[in-house]
This record gives structure tokens, C-alpha cells and sequence, in this order.
């Protein structure tokens, strides 16, 4: 299929956007999932950039969220605020565009500047994840708002600031921007060549907060509860869960103290990730299964903090439509788009889990993300800012994924 005039047109716009000096202003900004005021500075940034689009844009509260600490107290823990950009909400055609703002470097780490390597690609904190995607999704959203299609057109844009830390104060947020869109595009990047990803896992984190009491070691360990030994018997029994669709990670135990005196309090922290929500449905019997026995069997109390905070994706009907449309539209832009599945999560996992179809890797071409080797491919900005543009162009006019 060849692309029509306005198609054209509008692929063009969005790819003579200013895309990589964008993106280069927003790496500047040091936004740590835990930096509150570089999430503040650009999140104003933001702001000022997606008020080009009409509509209301609004920097929401995040959710309270709560963590346990090594003591196993429970605190508050604070995130930054959220951008919602709304367009059109009574317009025909419904979608959702997502991305995040902070990084996993924070304030301190030593990777903080942008440097232009040798063969052409560019290294620097966020370039990729995912400050790069953000930039083209802006590109996108402002050509086709130049087509004859806009009115037609009715969109959310949410980019929040806690996905490297889950997603845990944004979401709800995401569930309601979620329900009732047609489809939903987000901007993390894609793989060195294009491959998408397609089905993902979920992810499960947990905090286990063990009490037991102490005792002397020598002269009366038998009146002791041994919370560290109680913490190792669950690690154990959560880890044989593991196989067929579920790996599971004890990760720390925290606790303990001198040799001499029993132990009365340990954190277990696990981290479970099942394939498919029935991998999901029956690590959630294994944790609680594991619970009741080890408490049942050394007298510990246990509580239990966390959750699936990222559900499984499966590539379902919807899903496989939506990335066929996408296909096509990278072929008429002499683009080869592949996808496979990975085990990795982020926000599109939790707007797959409403229902509404996903692709989460619409972003930049690029690579070793989460490292100080993390770099973009910048022929890959106005690639795929065409992309998406024709994508949703198409999605406009066939009303649905």
C-alpha cells in the first residue's frame, strides 16, 4: 500500500522535527527515578513542550507508595509528578500514547554527559530509554495533528516518572488513561535493528517481614525463633516453584546480628516472574502455600509486602492486529519490523492488562540501556517518528486496531 498525500506529508513533518537536539536537552537533565528535583525540572520541560498540542496538560500527584526498609519498618516513599496530556476526549477514535521520564542513573552516578562516539551513534544517560522516544512520539502527534485527520483523532498522552522503579505511584494512573482506548503505543526503544517486543512476562516483587524471637545461642537457643533460618526455609521453598512459566529470584536477606544472640528479625526480598497470567495465578498459590508452612513450622509471623506490579502480556488477536498494522506501515516506509518475545516488562504490561492492545517498543533504535555504555542510533529519530505517525494515521482510519 503507497502511502497517500496527507500520509506523505505528514511523515515528513514529523521527520524535520528537531528531534535529536530535543533529545539532547532533555538527556542534559538529570532525572534519577529517585532525583525529586530533576524529575521536578523535567517534568516542567515537558510540560512546555507537549502544551504545542491542543489540549490540556496537567502534571498529576503521584500515588502514595509505600517500602519496606532493611528494619523491616514501613514508609513512605516519594516519586515525582506525572504529565497527562488530553485531546479530543469526544473525538471517534480513541488512543494512548506512554513513555517515562526518569532514568536509573541517579544524582551522583557518574554517567551524566552525551558523547557523539566514532561510527556515528550517540551515548549518553536516557538517549534511548527513553528520552529519545519521547521526543519522536512528540514529532508524531504534532504531524498528524497538522492532517486533515486530526479531528477525527481523540488521544491521551501519559508519561510518568517512576517507571524504572515499577511503576508503583502511576499505576492506577495508567489503568484509567488506559480503558476504553483502541489501541496504545509506547516508547521505550526497540532493539539495534528494529525487532519489537511482542509478548512479555510479568513481574512480581516481594517483601517478606519476618519476626521471631531472640534468644541466647549458648545458653538457650531452643527458646529462640530464628528469623534469618525461617527467611533461608522460604527462599527455598518459593525457589522449587520455579519451571514451566514461573523463575523465581531470592534476592537478599536482611537481618540478624551478633553470633551469640538468635535472630529475630529478617526481610526476605523476592523477585518472581511468571509467563502467562495462569504462571502468575500459580506463583500467587506458591508464595501463599510457602508462607503458611514456614510460619506453620519454625513459629515465625510473616507479612507479606508487594505484589505483580507488571502482569504478564500475552500476544493475543488484538495484540498480533495491531503489530501487522505496524509491520505494514514500516514496509511502506522500506522498514523490515520483526518482533519477538522477551522477558523484560514496563508500562506495557499494565495497559495490556486492561485489555487494550500494545506496542511498547515504538521508541528509538538503541542499545546497552541501563548501562554507561547506553547509546541511540540517531538515524533512527526521524525513522521512527514516521512510523509512528503512519501508524496512527492508519489506526484513524480503520477506527480500531
Amino acid at each position: 500500500m503507497a502511502l497517500s498525500n496527507s500520509e506523505r506529508a505528514a511523515c515528513e513533518a514529523a521527520a524535520a522535527a528537531p528531534l535529536l537536539d530535543q533529545t539532547l536537552a532533555w538527556a542534559a537533565i538529570n532525572s534519577g527515578s529517585r532525583n525529586l528535583a530533576g524529575l521536578k525540572t523535567m517534568a516542567a520541560m515537558l510540560a512546555d513542550a507537549f502544551a504545542a498540542l491542543p489540549g490540556t496538560v496537567e502534571l498529576v500527584p503521584p500515588d502514595p507508595v509505600e517500602a519496606v526498609g532493611a528494619d523491616g519498618s514501613i514508609a513512605g516513599i516519594a516519586h515525582g509528578d506525572h504529565l497527562l496530556v488530553t485531546v479530543r476526549p469526544d473525538a471517534p477514535v480513541q488512543l494512548l500514547f506512554t513513555g517515562h521520564y526518569d532514568t536509573v542513573f541517579p544524582v551522583d552516578h557518574p554517567f551524566q554527559t552525551v558523547t557523539f562516539l566514532d561510527d556515528g551513534r550517540v551515548n549518553g544517560p536516557g538517549v534511548a530509554d527513553m528520552k529519545g522516544g519521547i521526543a519522536l512520539m512528540l514529532a508524531a502527534l504534532t504531524a498528524v495533528e497538522a492532517s486533515p485527520l486530526a479531528p477525527r483523532f481523540g488521544y491521551q498522552v501519559l508519561i510518568d516518572s517512576d517507571e524504572e522503579v515499577g511503576s508503583p505511584s502511576s499505576a492506577a494512573l495508567i489503568a484509567r488513561v488506559a480503558a476504553g482506548k483502541a489501541a496504545a503505543f509506547t516508547y521505550e526503544p526497540a532493539l539495534p535493528d528494529g525487532t519489537l517486543a511482542g509478548a512479555r512476562g510479568g513481574s512480581g516483587n516481594f517483601s517478606f517481614i519476618i519476626s521471631g524471637r531472640s534468644a541466647h545461642a549458648g545458653r538457650n537457643p531452643e527458646d529462640g525463633l530464628n528469623a534469618v533460618l525461617a527467611a533461608a526455609d522460604l527462599a527455598l521453598r518459593l525457589e522449587a516453584a520455579a519451571g514451566d512459566g514461573l523463575s523465581v529470584n531470592p534476592a537478599r536477606i536482611e537481618g540478624g546480628g551478633p553470633n551469640n544472640v538468635v535472630p529475630d528479625h529478617a526481610v526476605l526480598r523476592v523477585n518472581l516472574r511468571p509467563r502467562t497470567p495462569a504462571d502468575q495465578a500459580r506463583a500467587q498459590t506458591a508464595i501463599d502455600a510457602a508462607v503458611a508452612a514456614v510460619a506453620a513450622a519454625r513459629g515465625v509471623g510473616i507479612h507479606v509486602h508487594g505484589g505483580f506490579g507488571r502482569p504478564p502480556k500475552p500476544m493475543d488477536p488484538a495484540a498480533e492486529r495491531l503489530f501487522m498494522l505496524v509491520r505494514d506501515c514500516g514496509a511502506d516506509l522500506g522498514l523490515t519490523i520483526g518482533w519477538r518475545a522477551t522477558g523484560g516488562v514496563c508500562d506495557g504490561n499494565n495497559i495490556a492488562a486492561t485489555g487494550v492492545p500494545v506496542i511498547d517498543t515504538m521508541g528509538v533504535r538503541g542499545g546497552a540501556i541501563h548501562s554507561a555504555e547506553e547509546y541511540l542510533i540517531p538515524e533512527s529519530l526521524p525513522e521512527r517518528a514516521m512510523l509512528s505517525t503512519l501508524a496512527v494515521m492508519r489506526l484513524i482510519e480503520r477506527g480500531r486496531a
